[in-house]
């Protein structure tokens, strides 16, 4: 089996490899994989039978350190219909990332289902693309990246995948298969060089309206500055069938000394 994004060690605690390394420091983990597998406990724990994640909400508290963590759980607001969970990613001692997830209640809405975000063109449509050479780190290193024609800095539509499953044990919802990829977004619609500028993003919103399938992610990002120094990335995100669920990135702009 192609090496995993995290290793399993039982009573959810995982180990990252390289992988799952970041691209702002080498002992770092990317934020994509590790939103990924915060989605999968989530969904291994409190998903069920009519009740699904509609909206995950993940708080960055600072760097997310490589190598052992723990994952810690719970219920913040039961429902039969509507239920809010949390996962926090603990790396020693402290509190990495807060995810919150709200479940709700699913039922047939196929006759009124209808979608205003345009669909992105098909896979066969986009050619390879090397842009993201510029960032470092092993994550970047695993993602299988192509572009669309028209796409330009500051607003880039992509389609990405990945063959690392994202941890050595459980099969994965296609939901946390698709969302360890979501936060490259910001680096894929980067209005500037990662040299002259840093702009990471604190927080990661994702609202699913469709559960998605598939193993390509189509981001579709737009990247805003604004004129003191905190900045936002809005996504589209597409399966192959369609968009399936929208992302918001808030940013903080800091210039690179010299």
């Amino acid at each position: 089996m192609t090496e995993p994004y995290y290793r399993d060690l039982g009573g959810n605690r995982f180990e990252s490899t390289i992988h799952a390394q970041g691209a702002w420091n080498e002992h770092e983990q990317h934020m994509a994989p590790a939103s990924g597998l915060l989605t999968h406990v989530i969904d291994r724990e409190f998903s069920r039978e009519g009740l699904r994640i509609a909206r995950l909400s993940f708080e960055i508290y600072g760097i997310i350190e490589g190598g052992e963590f723990e994952v810690r759980t719970q219920v913040l607001r039961p429902g039969r219909t509507i239920e809010l969970v949390q996962a926090d990613m603990i790396c020693g001692e402290r509190t990495a990332i807060s995810a919150r997830a709200w479940l709700l209640h699913t039922s047939d809405t196929g006759d009124l289902q209808g979608v205003e975000d345009e669909p992105m063109p098909p896979v066969s449509a986009s050619e390879p693309w090397t842009g993201m050479s510029p960032w470092p780190g092993g994550f970047i290193e695993s993602v299988e990246f192509r572009t669309i024609d028209g796409s330009r800095p500051g607003h880039r539509r992509s389609w990405l995948r990945s063959e690392h499953p994202l941890v050595d044990t459980d099969s994965v919802s296609p939901l946390a298969h698709l969302v360890r990829l979501i936060d490259t977004t910001n680096g894929l619609s980067a209005r500037e060089s990662p040299e002259r500028l840093i702009f990471p993003n604190v927080d990661l919103q994702i609202h699913v309206h469709r559960l998605p399938s598939g193993e390509w992610i189509g981001i579709d990002g737009r990247q805003q500055f604004g004129p003191d120094g905190v900045g936002l990335t809005s996504t589209v995100l597409n399966d192959e069938n369609g968009p399936f669920a929208r992302a918001e990135q808030i940013l903080t702009l800091r210039r690179r000394d010299g």
